[in-house]
């Protein structure tokens, strides 16, 4: 594992489906390097400290994680190993295009869609896993900005907005994770 990728190691090894963990690293190889260098806010605006700076996205989607994981131990959230599984897949890849492929100054609005399309783009890494498993993790990556689905500038819808329960929770996770009123300890 390279070294880039070890910074993921823990959140890998959260899921027990071994496709499922395959197709994530094999995604995290292909994804722009930027990803694990940039701010989760461009502006500093939108986040908490923790994920701000150099490596603030890794902490924010790191955050993602571990939020959803404390999540689905509760058991209103009926999600089968493989679903649970599909969900921390689509946290761990869904900012990672944040800024585009070619790394944009700021964040672009459509981010979701441009992770969504380097996925179907690499045809032997999606064949890693059901097509059922896939779908769900491309769901809940394209959906998970909730309701902020225009872009900024024109005022256009880009976005669809979460409509099955994964795609609420994956939105949930993201929201809470860049909350400024949350900070977490990432020493336990």
């Amino acid at each position: 594992m390279n070294d880039k990728l070890k910074v993921f190691e823990h959140e890998l090894g959260q899921i027990k489906n071994e496709n499922i963990k395959l197709f994530t690293f094999k995604m995290l190889e292909v994804v722009p390097s930027y990803f694990y260098e940039v701010a989760a806010s461009s502006t500093g605006k939108y986040h908490p400290a923790y994920a701000l700076g150099e490596g603030g996205l890794i902490r924010h989607t790191k955050a993602a994680v571990r939020i959803a994981k404390e999540l689905l131990t509760l058991e209103m959230f009926k999600y089968n190993d493989d679903e649970k599984d599909a969900i921390i897949s689509a946290l761990i890849l869904h900012d990672a295009c944040k800024h585009g492929i070619n790394k944009s100054k700021y964040t672009i609005t459509e981010h979701p869609l441009e992770i969504v399309k380097l996925i179907k783009q690499h045809k032997e890494i999606c064949k890693l896993i059901d097509e059922k498993l896939l779908n769900i993790i491309i769901d809940c990556i394209s959906t998970h900005m909730g309701q902020w689905t225009k872009d900024y500038k024109t005022k256009k819808e880009v976005l669809q907005k979460p409509k099955t329960g994964k795609q609420h929770f994956v939105h949930m996770c993201d929201y809470l994770a860049s909350r400024k009123c949350i900070e977490l300890n990432f020493n336990v």
